[in-house]
This record gives structure tokens, C-alpha cells and sequence, in this order.
């Protein structure tokens, strides 16, 4: 089915098309708006999805384990495939459709699964700098990758890519701090990168508008500096959960924003236990699955926890990972 796309025309007007998919107008007060042409529902992109998947992970050793889960139906992870080689520390994004796994202890290699078909990882191209502990998220078009450590240089660049083209990442902009272990989510227009470690752990929220390359602008702070927490989001909120404390303690708490409006974050409520090192989450939109970590006592951990997204409150169990780890990427779709 073709799309046509064009937000020059007022609503209505006689030289809209007349045939194959939806049409994107402008009203005159500017306000863009899609509306259906030949009874053709416009599916707008996602970045979200009914099966989530986290992919590589320390557990005693580095692994290239990639499962999944059914994110609206409790129980345990299932086997997916295997990423390229043993690795940790990658960062997940996702169109709805392809998720990619990006970077990691120490790589530049960007690549990716078609979700819906489980199966190991095809290569995608490089970031423009090797690099771990980096925040990514995607619009459902675009994807961009930020901060991250490679070696010992902690770096604030962004990087993006069109998800659908395989092929190198460019350069989009900088966070507006360089550091590492930071988690990102997005709304479809904002990508948010949050929290993350220099020679602490913080608490900094920044933003890009991921249409538009440029520098990361201030969006708020979370309620407790940390790093390595697990992140994810619908339409309209971004949960963090987790983490590594300044204490070095792995903390419960689970922060939340409205990601159109600036502001700090807001207390969510608690996981079913402290862990962080990457207590990677994924999302379809209606309900949150954090899954993997160190918990409390410095051990690997299995645990899958779930929230509903738009009601406040605490974590509650939704089963195991087949594997238990730390430093776990994660994406969802269908």
C-alpha cells in the first residue's frame, strides 16, 4: 500500500489524491493531521512492539544469548538466537519491525534481527565510534545511539541511522554531557537519554528532537543519580528503573516523565528487587517488562518485572530469563 505524504494541502482541498493510502495535511491553524483516503487506515511508525527480546549479557563470562518474551502474557523467556559474537554492554532500538543492537565491550558493530522471526544477527554496519554503555532509542524510523565509553575515553557523541538501510552510522549531534551506563526512550519525536556514570553517577535527563540532528538540550533530572538502569516507554511516558546508586548500592526505584514536557522525573514506584548493571526493559506501548541485572547482593539475576506504563505503582513479577546476566540489550516489536 503507497502513502502519500504531503503537509502542504489544507484539509479538504480538491487537490489531495485521490487513491492509495493516507494523506498528511496541514490544518490552517498548522496543526498536521492524517486522514484516511480510499478507506486505507494510516499505520504510523512504532518503536514499540508485542515481543520484547534482550540480547547479549555477562554471566560468569560474556555470552551471545538472545531470547524473548511475550510482553502482554506472563512466563518465561524462550531462546530467539544469538548475537554475532559473545558480548555485553550493547544498546537495543527498534522500528516495530527490526530491532538493532548496537556497540558494546569494546565494538563499533551495529546489527540486527527481524523480530517476528527468531534467528541469529545480520550485520549492519559500524557507529562511528567504538564504544559501550550507550543510550539508544528510535521515532520508528530513525535510531540514534548516545554517550558510551570505548576503551577508556567517555565520549557524548550521537549517532543515528535509518533502521530500514543497513549501513554506518553518522554523526547526529552531542548529549549535553559525556558519560556512559545512560538508559533512552522515546516518544516517536523526543528521544530522552537519562542518568549514566562519569566519576559518578548522575541524575541529568537531556533530549534530541530525532527527526532533527543537533546537540542534546536539558529536559530535567531523575529522582535518584544513577547508572545502568533499564528503560523503556509508550506513547507519552519514560520509565526508568533501577540502577546503580552513588552508594554503590543497586537501588528499586522506578522514575517515570511525560516525555513531550520538560521537567524532572517522578517516583513510579519499586521493582520486586534492587538490581541494576542494565535491568534492561521493553515496552508494547501499554505495559513495561524490565528483565535480567545484579540484584542486591552482587548476584546474576533472572528476574522479568512488569508495569503498566500509565498507572503508578509497584513492579510484579513476570517470569525468568532463560539465562541469568547483567549488561542486557533490549528491543521490542512484532
Amino acid at each position: 500500500m503507497a502513502r502519500k505524504i504531503n503537509n502542504s494541502y489544507l484539509l479538504g482541498q480538491s487537490n489531495a489524491p485521490t487513491t492509495g493510502g493516507d494523506m498528511l495535511k496541514t490544518r490552517s491553524d498548522g496543526t498536521p493531521v492524517w486522514e484516511e483516503v480510499d478507506g486505507e487506515a494510516y499505520m504510523p511508525p512504532v518503536w514499540y512492539g508485542g515481543r520484547g527480546v534482550f540480547a547479549g549479557r555477562y554471566s560468569g563470562g560474556t555470552t551471545n544469548v538472545i531470547e524473548y518474551i511475550t510482553i502482554a502474557t506472563t512466563g518465561n523467556a524462550t531462546d530467539f538466537g544469538d548475537v554475532s559474537a559473545p558480548i555485553n554492554r550493547m544498546s537495543g532500538c527498534s522500528d516495530g519491525s527490526r530491532g538493532i543492537f548496537a556497540g558494546g565491550h569494546t565494538t563499533n558493530v551495529i546489527q540486527y534481527i527481524t523480530i517476528s522471526t527468531p534467528g541469529n544477527t545480520t550485520d549492519f554496519g559500524d557507529l562511528t565510534v567504538a564504544r559501550r554503555g550507550v543510550g539508544a532509542c528510535s521515532d520508528g524510523t530513525k535510531g540514534v545511539c548516545g554517550g558510551g565509553k570505548d576503551s577508556s575515553v567517555v565520549v557524548n557523541t550521537i549517532d543515528y541511522f535509518t533502521i530500514q538501510t543497513t549501513g554506518n552510522a553518522t554523526d547526529f549531534g552531542d548529549t549535553t554531557l559525556a558519560r556512559y551506563s545512560l538508559s533512552a526512550c522515546s516518544d516517536g519525536t523526543k528521544g530522552l537519554f537519562g542518568a549514566g556514570h562519569t566519576n559518578v553517577n548522575i541524575d541529568i535527563i537531556d533530549y534530541v528532537t530525532i527527526s532533527t540532528t543537533g546537540n542534546a538540550l536539558d529536559f530535567g533530572d531523575l529522582t535518584v543519580a544513577r547508572a545502568d538502569a533499564g528503560c523503556c516507554s509508550d506513547t507519552t511516558r519514560g520509565i526508568w528503573a533501577g540502577g546503580w546508586g552513588n552508594a554503590s548500592n543497586y537501588i528499586d526505584t522506578m522514575d517515570y516523565v511525560t516525555i513531550a514536557t520538560t521537567g524532572n522525573a517522578i517516583d513510579f514506584g519499586n521493582l520486586s528487587i534492587a538490581r541494576g548493571e542494565s535491568a534492561a526493559g521493553v515496552s508494547n506501548a501499554i505495559r513495561a517488562a524490565f528483565g535480567g541485572g545484579l540484584d542486591h547482593t552482587g548476584t546474576n539475576s533472572n528476574v522479568i518485572d512488569y508495569v503498566t506504563i500509565q498507572t503508578t505503582g509497584n513492579a510484579t513479577d513476570f517470569g525468568d530469563l532463560l539465562a541469568a546476566g547483567y549488561a542486557i540489550a533490549a528491543c521490542a516489536g512484532d
